[in-house]
């Protein structure tokens, strides 16, 4: 039936060389949101009851300035990883509970955490990097434009400038913001049920995701629809959709990091 994982007490590159990513067919970006509804529809009521009570403790952190930001970003990979052992025991034919939420604080938090900390640090060096590069090329002359002038035609010429600096801004960071998105989208899974090391994983994340670019923009695509679509009746879609897109990444890690039709045992 199972085949077993790549052990947590192997060197990294061993388990780097067990789960070298494949490439899917295109239409597997549409698969994989089929996939994730499978795995929802056996367990409905746990599945709402995360959503919940993930919404509940995200709420909670937004109250507490900065800090709560950075706890959530840390904590993000953590229950990610909980989720992902969650739909390998809905894959299995085991029962999905509550407290596959927090699972992720077992022996693999350690490695979860450093994942976070690495895409934290990341992000907060690229957002710096962007806004320095747009206050050298653009901000000096623009603000000082904007304290010099009187003449209300000029001043409305200066803010289209910086609206459209802002614009560049916003596009020069998801330029460099998707590749580490791509580096953390299957790192929890990978180190939770492949026991990858956090670079390792992050590694192997990004190589499949490259791999796999027009799948995930199918995805993606497809992805756009359903939230739109969610959010319309008071944002109630999401207590579906949420689930749903956590059982297809899980899905997406199959398809690229696992044998077809292999459903391992969790490293735990």
């Amino acid at each position: 039936m199972a085949e077993e994982p790549a052990s947590a007490t192997q060197p990294p590159e061993t388990v780097a060389a067990a789960v070298s990513p494949r490439t899917v067919d295109a239409g597997r970006g549409v698969g994989w949101w089929s996939e994730g509804w499978r795995l929802f529809t056996p367990a409905v009521g746990p599945w709402i009851l995360i959503v919940v009570i993930g919404f509940v403790l995200n709420l909670i952190l937004a109250f507490i300035p900065v800090l709560g930001s950075i706890a959530g970003h840390l904590l993000f990979p953590i229950f990610a990883g909980g989720l992902m052992l969650g739909c390998r025991a809905i894959d299995r034919g085991e029962p999905l509970t509550i407290g596959h939420l927090f699972a992720g604080f077992g022996p693999k938090a350690g490695s979860l955490l450093i994942v976070a900390l690495i895409y934290l640090v990341a992000a907060i060096a690229i957002t710096i990097f962007v806004a320095a590069l747009l206050f050298v090329f653009f901000g000096a002359a623009l603000l000082s434009q904007l304290w010099s002038t009187q003449d209300p035609l000029s001043t409305a010429e200066a803010m289209g400038g910086l609206t459209l600096i802002i614009l560049v801004g916003l596009l020069l960071f998801l330029l460099l913001y998707l590749p580490l998105v791509m580096a953390v989208w299957f790192a929890p899974a990978l180190v939770v049920l492949q026991g990858a090391e956090p670079w390792a994983a992050m590694k192997l994340s990004f190589i499949g995701s490259v791999k796999n670019i027009l799948p995930f923009l199918i995805y993606s695509l497809v992805g756009i629809a359903l939230a739109i679509v969610a959010t319309i009746p008071l944002l109630l879609g999401w207590l579906v959709l949420g689930p749903v897109t956590v059982a297809s990444v899980y899905a997406s890690y199959c398809d690229i990091f696992e044998q077809p039709g292999a459903v391992s045992a969790a490293s735990v």
